[in-house]
């Protein structure tokens, strides 16, 4: 045999023996798997259960069986896991899959390549205490360990939403969510430092007070700055997008909200209104707030910015504001403020209104009301919104309303609901006080006293102000001319 042929067997010979060599690490490392999958698996719940607990923070239990597989990859599989921080559950899920990294594994380096919670519901709870169920006591310090998670799928949830302090809250059906490369370094607190992609979908959302379906919620986070835009859902018949900025890496968290809702359907807001009484018509509303802090009346505190509400061409059905205006008796239960709800800044009229129960609107019955312009701006200072331009006019009258709506204390802030005749002078005016929930509405009030019991309301005032040759107090200025 010569030289050269030696030296072309001898490649052979070691692809030969490295081949032998692969074949017998993978079936050792077959039969290491296939002892590990044999074993009692129920055995490592304990370890798993800790390995998670510290990983979260929290209490993490496995009620059901561990299983594995190897198709398609190696999974473990968690069967009814909850998840409880200081005893209050926060989370269940009937499956929780784990997508593991085999080659990692091989290294002795565990990472999941996938994360799926399956049947899954999240309840978060706002307790007596202004604290939320998932915080840590007071003085207890939380760290986080380092997060890289390519995917976590969660294909079916429900989520309930309780707060015991203001007694809100809503629950959803439908949902599903997709996150992707959540990341986060460690040690420092979880929301201030995280990275995150996401995508929201409900089908719907049951308030206390409204309803919203097809909701859609994506999610871009960096480092703790979260976009989430466009949000898009259907609310109150009209379809409405939002964008927020929550700057969570801050010292004091940052938020910025801009809301629209075009072409909503006032019949779905006014749900409190005596029956036979209803107000149809189609309002746009929009608003743009910045608040900043660590709490819910601190960020109420310093919210800024403002809102809006217009319409044209509404149906008062039930009653005939015209008539009811044109007349007045002193013995009858007369008040301006049973339409002033109109007035208010859109969905956020539904904080303002529902203490009121527009008892009075039974007084009068029959007739209708063409209301033919809502113009409603309000600009917000700490938390107060302030009325800039906020008035409506019908076929005969033009009412105006100013004062403030104070929502960090949750009451009305000297506001004035008046009919005002063509030079914006107020000819009879209510007071509004109290808070939201019990408002105090006082008698209404003309600016000169009538000489009969029944009399032309607008027109008797005008006549005594003309004979005495006192100018009047401009009560409204704004845009909204009177009516022809």
């Amino acid at each position: 045999m010569n030289r050269s042929s030696a030296v072309t067997r001898i490649p052979k010979i070691w692809r030969y023996v490295l081949a032998g060599l692969g074949l017998l690490a993978a079936a050792s490392t077959l039969a290491a798997l296939a002892v590990w999958f044999l074993v009692d698996l129920d055995g490592y719940k304990p370890r798993v259960e800790a390995a998670a607990s510290r990983m979260l923070g929290m209490d993490v239990s496995i009620e059901g069986r561990l299983r594995a597989s190897l198709v398609p990859g190696l999974h473990v599989s968690l069967e009814n896991v909850r998840i409880r921080n200081r005893g209050v559950e926060l989370a269940f899920a009937e499956e929780v899959d784990l997508a593991i990294d085999l080659l990692l594994l091989l290294r002795q380096r565990l990472r999941y390549s996938h994360i799926t919670f399956d049947r899954a519901r999240i309840a978060i709870e706002r307790g007596q205490d202004g604290r939320y169920n998932f915080q840590k006591p007071p003085g207890v310090a939380q760290a986080f360990q380092a997060l890289d998670l390519p995917q976590l799928s969660l294909p079916e949830l429900a989520f309930v939403y309780v707060d015991r302090l203001s007694g809100d809250g809503f629950e959803s059906a439908n949902c599903k969510g997709e996150l992707t490369d959540l990341r986060h370094p460690g040690s420092a607190p979880f929301l201030k430092r995280l990275s995150v992609t996401a995508q929201f979908a409900c089908g719907e959302l049951r308030g206390m007070e409204t309803t919203v379906s097809d909701l859609s919620v994506p999610v871009a986070a960096t480092d703790g700055v979260f976009d989430f835009k466009p949000v898009t859902m259907r609310v109150l018949g009209g379809q409405g997008s939002a964008s927020l900025r929550l700057d969570r890496s801050a010292e004091v968290p940052v938020l910025d909200l801009a809301f629209a809702l075009p072409k909503f359907r006032m019949e779905d807001v006014f749900g409190t209104l005596p029956p036979g009484r209803s107000v149809s018509g189609l309002m746009d509303f929009s608003t743009h707030l910045e608040m900043r802090g660590r709490t819910r009346r601190e960020l109420l505190q310093s919210a800024s910015g403002d809102m809006a509400l217009s319409g044209q061409n509404l149906t008062l059905a039930g009653m005939d504001l015209d008539e009811r205006y044109s007349k007045y008796e002193a013995s009858q239960n007369f008040s301006l403020f049973d339409v002033a709800g109109l007035l208010l800044a859109g969905p956020a009229g539904l904080v303002v209104t529902k203490g009121y129960d527009f008892s009075s609107a039974a007084a009068q019955s029959g007739g209708s009301t063409r209301i033919r312009t809502v113009h409603s701006r309000w600009s917000v200072d700490k938390g107060v919104a302030r009325a800039t331009d906020v008035a409506m006019t019908t076929d005969e009258n033009r009412l105006a309303l100013r004062g403030g709506l104070d929502f960090v204390d949750g009451e009305f802030d000297e506001v004035f609901v008046a009919l005002v005749d063509a030079n914006g002078c107020a000819k009879v005016r209510q007071r509004i006080r109290g808070p939201f929930a019990a408002p105090v509405v006082e008698k209404v009030s003309v600016i000169s006293s009538l000489a009969g019991p029944v009399q032309s309301l607008l027109g008797q005032a005008a006549d005594l102000l003309s004979k005495s040759g006192v100018a009047c107090e401009v009560f409204y200025d704004g845009t909204v001319a009177p009516p022809k």
